[in-house]
């Protein structure tokens, strides 16, 4: 194992890259996907909905700031994660 941690080259670290992995975790809290962990899929909406809005908070902090690529992206994974999130929070009602 520890052979493996020494090849390991982590990815460059960038913004699109930071967006994405928190819509992943978004994505595993709303049940769209396993939670790699368990392989099980498990729906936390309160867990969804806060790294939505954290997701909003760099959108809005980060206007003018982005790349049209950066901030397309961003714009697109709030607008589905958020249609997700809602369609899920109105059938737990």
């Amino acid at each position: 194992m520890e052979e493996k941690t020494k090849d390991f080259i982590p990815p460059k670290p960038d913004f699109k890259f930071f967006i994405t992995t928190l819509s992943l975790q978004a994505t595993i809290f709303l049940g769209q996907i396993p939670n790699p962990v368990t392989q099980k899929s498990e729906e936390d909406l309160t867990q969804a909905k806060f790294i939505i809005d954290t997701l909003d908070l760099l959108n809005e902090k980060t206007k003018g700031n982005l790349t049209k690529e950066e901030s397309d992206l961003l714009e697109n994974l709030l607008y589905e994660l958020r249609t997700v999130y809602l369609s899920k929070n109105k059938e737990a009602k």
